[in-house]
Parts: C-alpha cells; sequence; structure tokens
C-alpha cells in the first residue's frame, strides 16, 4: 500500500533477474602450475548495457573478486566495447547519493505536501502567524485586566452608592462596549484567515497580517484606556476595600457579642435573678441579627456595618449590665437600708425646727424667720413621702423589677435632700443672726475689703478704670453703706443686712473674674 512518503532508492545485492549477466564459465582443461587461468574473450560474460533505475550498481557476486591476482584479469584482455558501459556505472554510484539527499527532506516534511524553498510566500506566512500571536497577546492581556477591573466595579457599586460611583459604573460600560468592539474586530480577523493552508498565496498573507496587526492596535489602545480608567477609579476603590475590610469583622464582633450577652443572662439566671428586662433587650435584638445573617448583598455595605456595630453596642450593655446585676442588687438592698435611717432621721430632726422658730420670733423681727414658717410642715410631708417611695421601691426589689427600684430610691433620695436643706436652715439662720447681732462690724470689714481689693486690682497698670469696671465696683459702696444703715433703730433689719452683703460680695466678685479673664487673654 502507498503511504504517500516517497520511495527510497532500493539498494540490492543482486541484480534484477532479467539483468543478472550469465556466469563466467570455466575451462575443463586442468591448472597448470605456477599459470594462471585465462578464460577465453569470447567466453567472457556479457555485461548489462546499464543497470535498471533503482537496482544496485555493484558488481555480481558470481563476477571475479577483486582479491585475486591481478594477473589472473589483466586489463588488456577487456574488451573496448566494455569501457563506456563501466563509466555509466561510476556515475550511477555517484548521482544516487545526490538524489537521495534531495529526497530526504521531502520525505520528514509532513507528508512531503509542503514545499521547503516557497520563497517569498513562505516569509509573508511567517510574519502573519508572528502578527497573529502577537494579537493574540494582547487580547488575553486586555481580556484579563476587564476581569479584574469588573471585580473592582462590583465591589465599588456594593459599597459605594454615590454619584461618583455611578458615574464609575457608567463609564465602564462605555469601555465594555469598546472592548466588544475590538475583541470582535480581532476574532474576525482570525477567522478570515487559515494560515496553515498550503500553498497559501503571498497576497493573502499580507492581507491576514495587515490586519491582524490592524486588530493588535485597537486591542492595545483599548487596554491603555482601561489602564488609566483603572487608576481614576483609585479613591473609590479605596474607601470600598475599607468599608469591606470592615464588614466581616463588624458582622463577627456582632455574633460575639450577642453570644456574650446570652451567656451572662444565664449565669445571672443561675443565681436566681429574673433579668426579664435585659432578657427583652437582648430577644428585640433577633431581628437585626437575622439581617445580619442575609449579608451585605442583600441589604447593603454600609447599612449591614452600621447595623452591626449597632448591635454590638446594644449586646455589650446588656452583657455589661447581665453582669452587674448582682452588684446592681447588693447595691439597691444597701440603698434602700440607708435611705430608711435617714428618713428616720430626718423625722427627728424635723421635730427640732419648732423650738428653733420659736427663739427666732423671740429675739429678731419677723423679716428674719417668716420664710421659715412652713419648714416643719414641709419636712414632715417630705419625710412621709420618702417613706412610700421607699416601700414601693421595696417591692421593685421583690419582683426584680429594677429599673422601677432606682427611679423610687432616686425620687427619695431627692426628697430627703430637700428636706435636709429645709431643716439645717433654720439652725444656720439662727446661728448667723446670733454671729451679727453680737458684733455686725466683722461682716462690714470683710466686705469693705473685698470692695479694695477689687478696685486696686482695677487700678493696677492704669490711670483710670475701666468704666464697666469702676461703675458696679462704686454702687457697691453705695449698696454697702445702705445696709449698715439699716442696722439702726430698735429692732434692726439684721437677715435684710446679711443678704446685702452677701449680694455685694457676689458683684465684687464678678468684677474681679471679668478684670482677670480680659487681662489674661490680652
Amino acid at each position: 500500500m502507498d503511504s504517500g512518503w516517497p520511495r527510497q532508492p532500493q539498494r540490492s545485492g543482486r541484480p534484477a533477474p532479467q539483468e543478472r549477466p550469465a556466469r563466467r564459465e570455466r575451462t575443463a582443461a586442468p591448472e597448470q602450475p605456477g599459470s594462471p587461468e585465462r578464460p577465453a574473450p569470447e567466453q567472457r560474460p556479457a555485461r548489462s548495457a546499464r543497470p535498471a533505475r533503482g537496482a544496485s550498481t555493484r558488481r555480481p557476486a558470481a563476477l571475479p573478486s577483486t582479491s585475486r591476482p591481478s594477473a589472473a584479469l589483466p586489463s588488456t584482455s577487456r574488451p573496448s566495447a566494455a569501457r563506456p558501459s563501466a563509466t555509466r556505472d561510476v556515475l550511477t554510484l555517484v548521482a544516487l547519493p545526490l538524489i537521495a539527499a534531495l529526497a530526504l527532506p521531502a520525505a520528514f516534511a509532513g507528508g512531503g505536501t509542503r514545499r521547503w524553498f516557497g520563497g517569498r510566500s513562505e516569509g509573508q506566512r511567517a510574519e502573519a502567524q508572528a502578527a497573529k500571536d502577537a494579537a493574540a497577546a494582547a487580547f488575553y492581556e486586555l481580556d484579563t485586566a476587564q476581569r479584574d477591573l469588573r471585580i473592582s466595579i462590583e465591589t465599588i457599586t456594593a459599597v459605594d452608592d454615590s454619584p461618583a460611583a455611578r458615574r464609575a459604573v457608567a463609564d465602564f460600560g462605555a469601555l465594555g462596549r469598546r472592548i466588544d468592539e475590538a475583541s470582535q474586530k480581532y476574532i474576525t480577523a482570525v477567522d478570515a484567515h487559515d494560515l496553515d493552508r498550503d500553498e497559501l498565496e503571498a497576497s493573502v498573507a499580507v492581507r491576514a497580517r495587515t490586519e491582524l496587526v490592524a486588530a493588535k492596535d485597537e486591542l492595545v489602545r483599548v487596554k491603555a484606556d482601561l489602564d488609566r480608567f483603572e487608576q481614576s477609579l483609585a479613591p473609590l476603590l479605596g474607601k470600598a476595600e475599607t468599608q469591606l475590610a470592615r464588614l466581616a469583622p463588624a458582622v463577627e464582633r456582632a455574633r460575639q457579642a450577642l453570644l456574650a450577652a446570652s451567656n451572662a443572662l444565664d449565669a445571672v439566671r443561675r443565681t436566681g435573678l429574673k433579668a426579664d428586662d435585659l432578657a427583652a433587650r437582648l430577644a428585640a435584638l433577633g431581628p437585626e441579627l437575622t439581617k445580619l445573617n442575609q449579608g451585605a448583598g442583600q441589604h447593603g455595605v454600609p447599612e449591614t456595618v452600621e447595623r452591626a456595630e449597632r448591635v454590638s453596642r446594644e449586646a455589650a450593655a446588656v452583657a455589661s449590665e447581665a453582669e452587674r446585676l448582682p452588684e446592681r442588687a447588693a447595691e439597691i438592698d444597701h440603698r434602700l437600708v440607708s435611705l430608711r435611717t435617714r428618713a428616720q432621721a430626718l423625722t427627728t430632726r424635723a421635730g427640732q425646727v419648732e423650738p428653733v422658730l420659736s427663739e427666732l420670733r423671740r429675739r429678731f423681727s419677723a423679716a428674719c424667720w417668716q420664710d421659715l414658717q412652713q419648714v416643719p410642715d414641709q419636712a414632715a410631708e417630705n419625710v412621709r413621702q420618702a417613706e412610700a417611695k421607699l416601700r414601693e421601691a421595696r417591692a421593685a426589689r421583690e419582683a426584680q423589677r429594677w429599673p422601677d427600684a432606682t427611679s423610687l430610691l432616686t425620687t427619695v433620695r431627692a426628697l430627703l435632700n430637700g428636706t435636709d436643706e429645709a431643716v439645717s436652715a433654720a439652725g444656720d439662720r439662727l446661728r448667723r443672726l446670733n454671729a451679727v447681732q453680737k458684733d455686725p462690724q466683722q461682716e462690714i470689714d470683710r466686705t469693705r475689703f473685698a470692695i479694695r481689693d477689687a478696685q486696686r486690682l482695677a487700678m493696677s497698670g492704669r490711670t483710670t478704670p475701666e468704666p464697666r469696671h469702676a461703675r458696679p465696683l462704686d454702687d457697691s459702696v453705695g449698696r454697702l453703706d445702705r445696709a449698715v444703715a439699716t442696722l439702726e433703730g430698735r429692732h434692726p433689719d439684721y437677715w435684710h443686712f446679711l443678704t446685702e452683703t452677701e449680694a455685694v460680695r457676689q458683684t465684687v466678685a464678678h468684677v474681679v473674674a471679668q478684670i482677670r479673664e480680659e487681662r489674661g487673654g490680652a
């Protein structure tokens, strides 16, 4: 069967049967000693005129060997007609290796169908193939860059909904259309020309190279525009990546905070405390956890991060209060005992207000004690309300309504503080009135010293004081003089005198603070 390969010259040790020469007949005469055998010329076998094509040109094995002595077959004994045949044999032996050398490359060139010496067409084929490879590389780079940039755009849109982000998405869509056009141009150029086809014409190769180079250049230009667009996205992408980097940790912190709050509530309940309000607050975070589990793809990255941070704060607050709940319960118990003891003490002190008022009435004018007439009744009422609130706080503590118990205890404390101030005011009034009645000059000197000190400060570094400083100080001097004048008479109003001197000192202190502030700022 013909395999398609060129036939190689046959090398055989024997000629074709029809070309085999007749064997040389030996003479029947016995050999003479010392004389070589000499066949008759007419008995020498006839040579074939030319060996058949493809047959070996070696001598037949039946011919006399060249190892015999040269005297056995002298060259002078050959007929002259055999010399041209010998010359042709030598030429055939020389030509056969040249023919084989020319045939071997064709035999190993892929079936012998492509020309190896195509000249200009083969060069154009190589250039077109190089252009095709370059275009393929450019197409691959552009496709890779587009895929990477698409991931960046998706990252931005998942986080940012600003006008800049929407504009970036629109610009990427326009670039995508340009990329599709350039890619289609490249694919069309590749499909239009089969560069592996046999007998490719030079003009076809040139046209293919031109189209492929143009497609490659377009791909490179679009790739450059894509790179510049990617650089312009750096601020938006950095912001988006920052928020995405916060997303997973924020969600995980929220889950861990919820778990810690739940564990803290379980620990508190094992001590016998109910903590129903904390349990209700923790249950309210359940829907938020569901939204966190649904992911940022459904609710958006910024909203999910914000929700996770809010859940973390609220769950941490629940856990903290749950951990402090045993301590809080002990603190409420202590405050209940302490406020009850204080209420009882105020009841005793309120009973002492009446004797103080009696002494004030007996020794001083009505203006000195008239505002204290309601202190005993008001103290008794405040103590009664405080004791009622204490009972309610005790009930709230037993029911483990911790916020209610805390609120009631705060109200009790405010009532007792007001009562304490009113009861103390009566005794303090009597003490101050006794002091000023005994020696009013001490209060006068104290006030005048404050005025003079402020005046020296106002004149420091100046020849004349500032009017806004001098006027209130001058008014304070006149006000003090009028207060001193009220002490004259049979029943002086000592309480009015004390309130006036105190008001003067406050005015002077305000002027001093103003001067120091202005000079300190300068």
